[in-house]
């Protein structure tokens, strides 16, 4: 047997002392998953005795020890200047010949009869381990091709074991620089310079929501996402119905992708950055089945470490898509440690204490974290000026890399051009808990070098950079201590990229989740013009549409994929429990203002009263476009398995507007107790609480709308600054609407609850509502903790 070869199919996770975390792993993969269905291309593994055997054959190790004793870790040019020192003097040495025997010959038997091109890389005795991990420590070289290139990288990256990043890791984790080995692992290169590659994550990794597999995908070798120098694509699929045989895509979003890595023929310079062609960006990288697919592999690999464990192992995986064979294949995966390790359920909360105006804007991007941070702006356009860093400065700079992280843990928050969710500055903001905000596209351009700014990544998956510093405030709560509601209690929700999130809230399900958000945000155009563009007279807007649509086949691929993964990103967040989805319920005039807009729809005087909800369902200038949005419920429900989803209808005049409606749902393959599915009034037109018992025959249970119900009631436009004080729920006829409606709901037997706004701004009508036999209220959700603690004040 070799004594410094081992190849990766005789390791398994018990070998880290010899070949450390990552090679362990792989060996550990394909001996165990290889029948499962995880593909893991072969290679070898050089061990850590091996770097042992290199350091005293050349007889390093006082000389290492004499320059590291020289270090001051706190002056980061004392620790550039050691770090360059130790790292020439151990590649700059002489490969003793037994084992340049050894390695030559474990690489011919892995190519066979002629060269073959590999990837080179790293594996220390102390990393990814569940406690101890951190992104990029070491260095990975790619398309090594030849017996000479090969033995050189193999010195690099034993090199590689004194980083700057890997020196400052270790000092302030407690390892000893000289009880840390390196083992060299050389597995065969996927040919992804020829088709995409990529991250995936078993959870996600904004809020640690345990459900899903998110994946990020771009063309060519997978160190452009790493590395940060494109925006990829990002997909998330959600494991409970992917398990039981369903396609839970719940959201696609489009990366720009505009460079890929690719082989370069230089012996000096292997790979290469190249553009992307502008066809090519505009597409998905990867079809719905290789999502699926790859998230199966996600999946398998979480659920074999998380039993190995005996306990919830989040996974860190790199995969590569080989573009000769066209098969996916996994190339690495370690424990994810943010979300991994057992944590109390805390609830964060972050908030401004005043609205910014948008003259302050300076820029946005994807927020990573949820925090709000002021600090002075420190604009870094190369590592040369890291030096410059002060502790709490926001950092803003195109693109972080591993030689960034001494510096990164002086900061209060890091903004970049480029880069998406899983790229160098997402990973490392996320375990040092900094808030960053990634691929803002034009942050060194737009924040001014000293200024201070304020960074908000409170609002969602979009965060903000704001001019000076504004005043917030943090709060926390544990979700554990919170009383328990007197009445089910439920959250209104709008953005799908806040599910995740507020999902961790003590509720017991969703009481309105708002499509035409959805709508408004992701799809953007007018359904009828995404339907009829040849009736779009302007060539700007046409361009626009063309735009949007540019990744689907169809412009209602486009709306239904869309509207459907925002349905869907909510349900899942909340799956099993219930979640309300109320289809559309847009005024005219907010119809008018998507794209393409005009050209389908009238100026109403008072569109509140207008052309809306049920009515607007069933006319013929707007029936295509809903039978669209039933399209896309039916893929949440059908395709995604999110059989959690109750429809709600809203602003039904009449109970021949509500029998028209079910009519026309059931044409559209949505019919009321099929396969489960419950449908929803809302009860917020007088009509409604009056003629409650007849519109009880055709819906399962009632939503009651108070901001139209007050505004009905009182004949007060809700929209009018000069009636403000006019409209208030909490007005006796208002309060006498929602008794007879609780009461007749009930003479029904049927279900009642409430989703409009009075209970989350006043708590005196959530306790009217809870005496006279509500089933369930409906809250914001930074109402949900306010009225939980009001709870234990009455107690």
């Amino acid at each position: 047997m070799a004594a410094y070869v081992r190849w990766f199919d005789s390791l398994t996770n018990k070998d880290v002392g010899i070949v450390g975390g990552k090679n362990a792993s792989l060996g550990e993969m394909i001996r165990a998953l290889k029948k499962k269905g995880v593909t893991i291309p072969n290679g070898f593994a050089i061990t850590a005795e091996a770097y042992r055997y290199y350091l005293q054959y050349n007889d390093l190790e006082d000389r290492l020890r004499d320059l590291m004793g020289k270090l001051r870790p706190k002056d980061m040019s004392s620790l550039k200047r050691t770090g360059i020192a130790v790292r020439r003097l151990i590649a700059d040495a002489q490969m003793p010949e037994d084992l340049q025997k050894e390695i030559v010959l474990a690489y011919k038997k892995l190519c066979g009869s002629k060269a073959c091109d590999v990837a080179v890389r790293s594996s220390a005795t102390a990393e990814d381990l569940p406690t101890a991990s951190f992104a990029g420590q070491q260095e990975t070289f790619l398309n090594v091709r030849g017996e000479k290139a090969l033995l050189r990288a193999c010195q690099k990256s034993m090199a590689s074991l004194f980083t700057d990043r890997a020196i400052i890791y270790r000092i302030e984790k407690g390892f000893d620089h000289f009880d840390v080995a390196l083992s060299v692992g050389v597995q065969k290169m996927i040919r992804s310079d020829k088709a995409v590659s990529g991250v995936a994550f078993s959870v996600d990794t904004e809020t640690g929501f345990k459900d899903v597999v998110m994946i990020d995908a771009a063309y060519g070798l997978g160190e452009s996402i790493v590395q940060g120098i494109v925006n990829p694509d990002e997909y998330f699929v959600f494991k409970p119905t992917l398990a039981t045989g369903h396609a839970p895509i719940i959201k696609k979003r489009l990366g720009d992708k505009k460079i890929k890595i690719v082989y370069s023929s230089s012996k000096t310079h292997p790979v290469k950055k190249v553009a992307v062609p502008k066809k090519e960006q505009q597409r998905f990288c990867l079809s719905d089945t290789e999502i699926l697919s790859l998230a199966q592999m996600v999946q398998t690999i979480d659920a074999y470490y998380s039993k190995l464990n005996k306990r919830w192992t989040p996974m860190d995986v790199e995969w590569a898509k080989d573009g000769t064979d066209g098969k996916l294949y996994i190339v690495q995966a370690r424990p994810e440690t943010v979300h991994g390790q057992a944590k109390q359920c805390v609830y964060t909360t972050h908030r401004l204490l005043k609205k910014p105006s948008q003259k302050i804007q300076l820029t946005s991007g994807l927020s990573i974290g949820s925090h709000i941070v002021s600090g002075i702006a420190r604009v870094i356009q190369s590592a040369k000026d890291i030096s410059k860093v002060k502790k709490g400065d926001i950092i803003i700079t195109k693109m972080t890399d591993p030689d960034w992280v001494p510096v990164m843990k002086l900061a209060g928050g890091i903004i970049t051009d480029l880069g998406g969710r899983t790229c160098h500055a997402a990973i490392v903001s996320r375990e040092l808990d900094t808030p960053a905000l990634v691929g803002t596209g034009d942050a060194t351009k737009t924040i001014k070098n000293g200024t201070p700014i304020t960074l908000d990544c409170s609002q969602g998956a979009v965060g903000y950079v704001y001019q000076g510093e504004i005043p917030y405030e943090t709060d926390k709560i544990n979700c554990d201590k919170v009383p328990k509601s007197p009445v089910p209690l439920m959250i209104n929700i709008a953005a799908p990229e806040a599910a995740f999130g507020v999902s961790a809230l003590p509720v017991d399900g969703v009481g309105l989740a708002r499509v035409e958000y959805i709508i408004a945000n992701s799809v953007k155009a007018h359904p009828m013009a995404l339907l009829h563009p040849e009736k779009i007279k302007s060539a700007r807007i046409k361009k626009q549409i063309e735009s949007l649509t540019a990744a689907y086949s169809s412009n209602t691929d486009f709306f239904v994929d869309s509207l459907a993964q925002g349905m869907g990103t909510i349900a899942a967040a909340f799956y099993p429990r219930p979640v309300i989805v109320r289809l559309s319920d847009f005024k005219s005039n907010e119809y008018r203002n998507l794209i393409g807009g005009q050209y389908f729809e009238q100026e109403e005087s008072n569109p509140m009263l207008g052309f809306r909800g049920a009515s607007r369902y069933t006319h013929e200038q707007y029936q295509e476009a809903f039978c669209l949005e039933l399209q896309a419920v039916r893929k949440a429900r059908e395709l995604m398995g999110l059989k959690n989803i109750k429809v709600m209808i809203p602003f039904v005049r009449t109970v021949d507007e509500a029998k028209g409606v079910i009519d026309l749902m059931a044409s559209c393959g949505l019919k009321k107790g099929v396969d489960g599915l419950e449908l929803v009034m809302m009860c917020e037109v007088p009509s409604n609480v009056l003629l409650i018992e007849q519109f009880a025959k055709y819906f399962d249970g009632f939503s009651i709308g108070s901001n139209d119900l007050t505004q009905l009631a009182l004949g007060v436009d809700r929209d009018s600054a000069l009636l403000a004080d006019l409209f208030d729920e909490r007005d006796p006829a208002v309060m006498k609407l929602f008794e007879i409606a609780i009461t007749g709901a009930h003479a029904q037997k049927k279900y009642i609850g409430i989703c409009g706004q009075a209970p989350s701004d006043y708590p005196e009508v959530a306790q009217f509502l809870i005496s006279k036999g509500i089933d369930s209220i409906s809250l914001n959700a930074d109402s949900v903790i306010p009225f939980l603690l009001r709870q234990k004040k009455r107690g």
